[in-house]
């Protein structure tokens, strides 16, 4: 089923606060942005550029980064807005891990 559309970040301007003022972590496949968001849940968004490939290819990334992050959910602190923006290795590489590092890193497992 994936993350619930209310957990989505779809605003330009969210994404945008998010590259100014938050915290950005960083592994050969991922990048994540993290913002506390005031709010008593977290909300994701995810970048998936054209240098990925084909539309084929960035929608099957980014099913996998959201079933990726439901997993993960019941488990992060709430109250963070979290950008993750894939780059070409995500096309060939697991991203349960990757993902899980990020997040680690960046201490946001309660």
């Amino acid at each position: 089923m994936g993350l619930p559309r209310e957990l989505r970040l779809k605003q330009p301007e969210d994404f945008a606060r998010l590259r100014a003022q938050g915290q950005t972590y960083r592994n050969r496949v991922l990048l994540l942005n993290v913002m506390p968001n005031g709010l008593t849940y977290n909300r994701y968004g995810l970048i998936t550029p054209k240098k990925l490939g084909n539309a084929v290819i960035r929608n099957r990334v980014r099913r996998l980064l959201r079933e990726s992050l439901r997993y993960q959910h019941p488990h992060l602190k709430p109250g963070h807005d979290l950008a993750i923006l894939a780059f070409a290795g995500a096309v060939k590489t697991p991203l349960a891990s990757p993902l899980a590092d990020l997040l680690r890193q960046a201490e946001l497992f309660a």
